[in-house]
């Protein structure tokens, strides 16, 4: 095979592995709450992903107008995830994630924050303004009997 073509399949085999890896960094799972949709981010976490889970979840509540709660799962990500960023801008990150979720009309939820990272967030006096629970069941759970008691 001519070298020029194999570099040419190389870069495009490379770019096919960069998208896989882009959508897979910000997957959305319906829930079994109606109009419930979970976002589990694990790993390291950086600006531009922040920008990709921001973007992915607008634009799917874009497309299926009846998502009002949108959950993010923190519960996979360390402290060795979220090195890169400095916890004001870890702060001011989870804030404008919110206010875009608000001007949708999307009732933001988080859960799984790893005791060190909110014990940082703390000790440096950052306020955030999140409606957080321990784990996904406790917040579904929350979900789950607010939706009976609206039905009653």
């Amino acid at each position: 095979m001519d070298p020029q073509q194999e570099i040419k399949e190389l870069k495009e085999l490379v770019a096919h592995y960069q998208d896989v890896i882009h959508n897979m960094s910000a997957p959305i799972i319906p829930s079994i709450v109606p109009n419930t949709i979970l976002a589990p981010i694990a790993g390291y976490i950086f600006r531009d992903r922040f920008e990709t889970i921001r973007t992915k979840v607008l634009e799917y509540a874009a497309d299926n107008r009846d998502t009002e709660q949108v959950i993010f799962d923190f519960t996979g990500v360390t402290m060795q995830d979220v090195q890169s960023f400095d916890f004001n801008e870890l702060a001011l990150e989870l804030t404008q994630l919110n206010s875009a979720l608000k001007l949708m009309g999307l009732r933001g939820i988080y859960v799984g924050f790893n005791p060190r990272f909110v014990r940082e967030i703390v000790h440096a006096g950052i306020q955030v303004d999140l409606e957080v629970y321990t784990t996904f069941r406790s917040a579904l759970q929350a979900l789950l009997d607010e939706r009976e008691a609206k039905l009653r």
